[in-house]
């Protein structure tokens, strides 16, 4: 029963999530994260949903065997580092002004966001709000 009404509850989502995907705003990881959430009440009920929608919320970002890469890469380019004062973490906002972002390389994977420096470290960032997606190590 839990399971059903898992699966009915993903499916609920998915007009909202086409909706999502279209809007100019939504970015990749709205309808990643639906799509995970969908798949993953499928296959592990509730949890799987919980697991399968945070897991799909990194469409975009640069996973895998493309993140040493587009490191060197970075490293390459001499960008400048920006202190930031604040916890460097996914979510987090930077500043509106004295950051410079750049654009991702389509050879590093296809994505809406840009990449800066930040305290030495290079993070994705969404240029719409300014908020950090990824941090790469």
């Amino acid at each position: 029963m839990l399971k059903t009404f898992a699966l009915i509850s993903a499916i609920a989502i998915i007009p909202a999530t086409a909706f999502a995907q279209n809007a100019p705003a939504a970015g990749g990881a709205v309808g990643g994260a639906a799509t995970g959430a969908i798949g993953g009440a499928i296959v592990g009920g509730p949890v799987g949903a919980v697991v399968g929608g945070v897991g799909g919320a990194v469409v975009g970002a640069i996973i895998g065997d493309q993140t040493p890469r587009f490191q060197t890469y970075v490293v390459e380019q001499r960008r400048p580092s920006y202190t930031y004062a604040e916890p460097l973490v996914v979510g987090a906002t930077l500043p509106n002004e004295g950051v410079t972002y750049y654009e991702v390389p389509r050879e590093y994977g296809e994505t809406n966001y840009r990449y800066t420096v930040i305290n030495n470290r290079t993070v994705l960032v969404d240029p719409r709000t300014h908020r950090v997606v990824q941090v790469i190590q």
